[in-house]
């Protein structure tokens, strides 16, 4: 699986577009922008289709150092959860021939241990 950076997402859509990559820059930027801004005033960002972030308070919790093994208080904090849209849920399927999860649970499903819930056991 490649990493596409920004830049290369930035070159494409120029090329594909037939505008300036400086003006594409741009505004992808801006819109990046706009996205941190909106999620900091605690916002809700939905695109439909292609999916919904939002923020979600995680609560304090304790964890273990795996070197130390010593008990570490871990605090609550504010975190950015993003869930899915039906056409790019359709599609991923689609394109990987497997179920898409509707949102990463790794947020929700968190014990006060910091363990992550799984009823695989």
């Amino acid at each position: 699986m490649a990493t596409i950076t920004k830049k290369e997402l930035i070159d494409r859509i120029a090329e594909n577009s037939q505008s300036r990559r400086v003006a594409v820059k741009k505004v992808v930027q801006q819109f990046l922008d706009e996205i941190v801004s909106e999620l900091g005033k605690g916002n809700r960002l939905e695109f439909r289709d292609f999916g919904v972030f939002e923020t979600k308070i995680r609560k304090a919790r304790k964890a273990q150092n795996p070197k130390t093994l010593e008990p570490v208080a871990v605090p609550e904090k504010r975190t950015v959860k993003f869930k899915v849209g039906r056409l790019m849920k359709n599609k991923l399927s689609e394109l990987a021939g497997v179920a898409v999860d509707d949102e990463a649970g790794d947020i929700a499903e968190m014990d006060e241990n910091g363990d992550a819930n799984d009823d695989s056991e």
